[in-house]
């Protein structure tokens, strides 16, 4: 469940708020009608043109944006102004996979064909509400052949490890508990990771390891071990 909370006598656990763009009204309706089963999501707003997207956000702030590519006008190019208002998840028919990674690396934070089940979308917004990033495999093994790491200093596998389990949203204590590690070796190593690849925070990290391909694979999770 999304960990936004609001002060009330017992405190409760705010909705996860999602706004559908896509110019097909039967599916922005079946996609809502579908999300308003949730207890935890909260449909905010259904757009049906490009460039309405923003100014509806603006109105209507939302947490995850549902988005089409295709609608009345190309949206690939509005991702990145986009991303700065919401996570964006690309909800798509087409499965051209350059499409998709040029997705990924304009900002998006998922990719999900249309093709797939209600529960794989519900599992992609969920992985995003967590601060995660959720490509399909096949998706995930192009990002990786085209955008390896461009680090000057390569990474280790368990700076791989560390990073894998950061993009689900896991605390250093946490990542320290799977990988069976101290805490203090997991800030070690994200002090690192973070001078290698030139970011400053954990949203960073995760929107460039979904870039490379070090990340994505539908929440698989590299094999613990015991080696730091």
């Amino acid at each position: 469940m999304y960990d936004r909370s609001v002060a009330k006598d017992q405190p409760s656990p705010v909705p996860l708020r999602i706004a559908i763009a896509d110019d097909h009204a039967l599916f922005r309706q079946g996609m809502s009608a579908l999300l308003r089963q949730e207890r935890d999501v909260e449909v905010v707003a259904e757009i049906e043109r490009v460039d309405d997207i923003a100014a509806t956000l603006a109105h209507a702030p939302c947490d995850i944006l549902l988005l089409d590519l295709h609608m009345d006008r190309y949206a690939l190019g509005e991702i990145k102004a986009l991303s700065r208002l919401a996570s964006v998840v690309v909800v798509t028919a087409s499965q051209e996979t350059y499409e998709a990674a040029a997705a990924v690396r304009s900002g998006a934070r998922a990719v999900v064909f249309k093709r797939y089940t209600a529960d794989t979308l519900l599992q992609a917004i969920r992985t995003v509400a967590r601060g995660g990033v959720w490509m399909p495999r096949g998706l995930q093994a192009h990002v990786q052949k085209q955008q390896r790491s461009d680090a000057a200093e390569p990474l280790t596998s368990r700076e791989c490890d560390v990073i894998h389990f950061v993009s689900q949203g896991l605390r250093n204590a946490e990542v320290a508990a799977r990988l069976l590690i101290s805490e203090q070796t997991v800030k070690t190593h994200l002090n690192n990771i973070f001078r290698k690849v030139g970011v400053r925070d954990r949203v960073e990290l995760t929107l460039y390891a979904a870039r490379a391909g070090i990340i994505g694979l539908e929440g698989r999770h590299p094999t613990n071990s015991g080696h730091a």
